[in-house]
């Protein structure tokens, strides 16, 4: 073994022989640093028990899978955790990602053996959070520890079924000759932990802070390594948490589920649109319905809109839960095509309860919620706006149109807004009226 100098940038894990101001991976700047490693001057050997398999040969069995006790979390991860796997969970401090595990152990706790480390937090403060959770068993092992020749000699000793990394920033291994939370370290810990994973048939939990941005912090090569990526989401200062899979080897992605935070802990929410539609005014402009498809799951929420004089030379474009860019253009849209100046009024857009919305089947919704607002004048409190939104102001078609208007239906909903193309296509509903629509100034003018 030597060691060798190489520079390497903290957001994408790319390698430069020299210092550079801006990385040419990523594009960003002064992420660079140096970094200590050691090479081994030995060439790399594959195994000499490596046996490859023809492709008929390979047995396609299901995967065993575990149950968390959580079904709003075993569906994220595609129907449970599969053994030999390597999850990464992600979100902003104090959103609830230790809470959510160590309740998770609780109830696995009676059928699996578990053990929890944890490099943040003492023995005695995990102890304290588990009796205020209500969770007790001796399955459950506490380990508090940094170094992972320490964390593997106690997976040695206990044999676990189920391993808990909190987190993986403050884990290191002594061969690599950098601090903790370097991308060096965290690419040795995961790359060992997926190996013990596989080997030994454990499922593996590692829990990761994000960034100012909301990644998760480290090198992108970290999500690349693990199974399944989770994200934790939602507002500190609100009670609805969204636990979101951005990549599933064992399952479909953008899945979500939603829970509450309460004083003993996180709750399921069974009906999450039941929950995000609580509390809507009535007779109020500027807010409407919209049903987005979380995976397999429609969900309506709302999204209100306010529209008002601006006090400067330049009117403010805010937006949470949708993406800005896709606004601006909506906006730009709704001025050409529907005739509203929008141009002159301050506009902010927000989606009730810390939902992200990202799909283009909102489009409508933000539309009708802006002109609403524009005029003055409420939406019927039970309609349902469905589409996409193009360029030239028509209403594009929407993937899931049968599971989003009988969602809407399932809720009371009495009226839903659909694109034209798309209405002859559709089963017939007894309990709610389509309303097919060809373009936003048809929408706009016949149903506000």
């Amino acid at each position: 073994m030597k060691e060798k100098n190489i520079f390497v940038c903290s957001q994408c894990g790319n390698e430069f022989p020299k210092w550079m101001g801006k990385c040419t991976a990523c594009g960003s700047w002064n992420t660079i640093y140096e970094e200590k490693i050691k090479v081994s001057v030995k060439g790399n050997v594959a195994p000499k028990d490596a046996v490859s398999l023809r492709l008929d040969e390979i047995d396609t069995t299901a995967e065993e899978r575990l149950l968390t006790g959580f079904p709003e979390l075993d569906r994220v991860l595609g129907g449970g955790l599969v053994k030999g796997s390597l999850v990464l969970v992600g979100g902003d401090p104090g959103i609830g990602k230790s809470t959510l595990l160590l309740q998770a152990c609780g109830k696995m706790a009676p059928d699996s053996t578990i053990l929890y480390v944890s490099g943040e937090e003492s023995q005695r403060q995990i102890k304290l959070r588990a009796d205020r959770l209500s969770v007790n068993s001796s399955n459950i092992h506490i380990l508090s520890e940094t170094d992972m020749s320490s964390v593997f000699s106690a997976v040695d000793r206990i044999s676990p079924d189920i391993l808990i990394i909190d987190s993986v920033q403050t884990m290191y291994c002594e061969d690599v000759a950098s601090s903790s939370g370097s991308v060096s370290q965290i690419k040795e810990v995961a790359t060992t932990l997926m190996r013990v994973a596989k080997s030994r048939n454990i499922s593996v939990f590692l829990v990761g802070h994000v960034t100012k941005e909301g990644a998760i912090a480290g090198p992108k090569v970290l999500e690349h390594i693990v199974d399944t990526v989770l994200y934790f989401e939602g507002e500190r200062h609100q009670a609805y948490r969204i636990i979101r899979a951005v990549k599933n080897r064992f399952g479909s992605t953008n899945e979500i589920g939603v829970f509450e935070m309460g004083d003993e802990g996180l709750k399921e929410i069974e009906n999450p649109s039941q929950a995000l539609l609580s509390g809507r005014p009535d007779n109020a402009p500027g807010t409407c319905i919209i049903c987005a498809m979380e995976g397999t799951r429609p969900v309506l929420a709302e999204i209100q809109a306010l529209c008002s004089q601006t006090s400067f030379g330049n009117p403010r474009r805010m937006t949470t839960g949708v993406d800005v860019g896709r606004a601006l253009m909506l906006l730009a849209v709704i001025e050409k095509r529907a005739g509203l100046h929008i141009s002159a009024v301050d506009t902010y857009i927000n989606v009730v309860g810390g939902l992200r919305l990202f799909e283009p089947a909102v489009d409508l919704g933000v539309i009708m919620a802006v002109a609403s607002s524009f005029k003055n004048t409420p939406l019927d409190k039970g309609l349902v706006a469905i589409g996409e939104v193009g360029l030239t102001g028509e209403i594009r078609s929407c993937s899931f149109l049968q599971q989003r208007v009988a969602e809407a239906e399932k809720l009371g909903f009495e009226k839903v807004l659909v694109p034209y193309n798309d209405y002859k296509k559709l089963k017939k509903f007894d309990k709610i009226e389509v309303c097919p629509v060809k373009n936003i100034y048809e929408a706009i003018n016949n149903f506000i």
